[in-house]
């Protein structure tokens, strides 16, 4: 395993030695690699939310390309009109 060598200044550090002294970590090097495995499945998570909405507005461009969908400014009047029937303010 290579080995890296970091600086942080002294409040970062009085962190890591903190989180090591409750037994949460054995080590600043155990608690750095869990920071960075964290760091990378919030990365892999934020691509794959990514992802997942480029599909679903391809979908939906699909479905709009179709005739299907509805107008926005239809959708917000009927939502405005609910409101108004409730009598709430808009």
């Amino acid at each position: 395993m290579a080995s890296m060598n970091i600086s942080l200044p002294d409040p970062l550090r009085a962190q890591v030695q903190a989180r090591i002294d409750s037994g949460q970590y054995a080590s600043a090097s155990d608690y750095v690699r869990d920071l960075i495995r964290r760091d990378q499945h919030a990365i892999e998570d934020e691509a794959r939310w990514l992802r997942d909405l480029d599909a679903s507005i391809a979908d939906s461009l699909v479905e709009m390309r179709a005739g299907g969908g509805v107008d926005l400014d239809t959708a917000c009047d009927a939502v405005l009109a609910d409101v108004a029937a409730d009598g709430r303010p808009a």
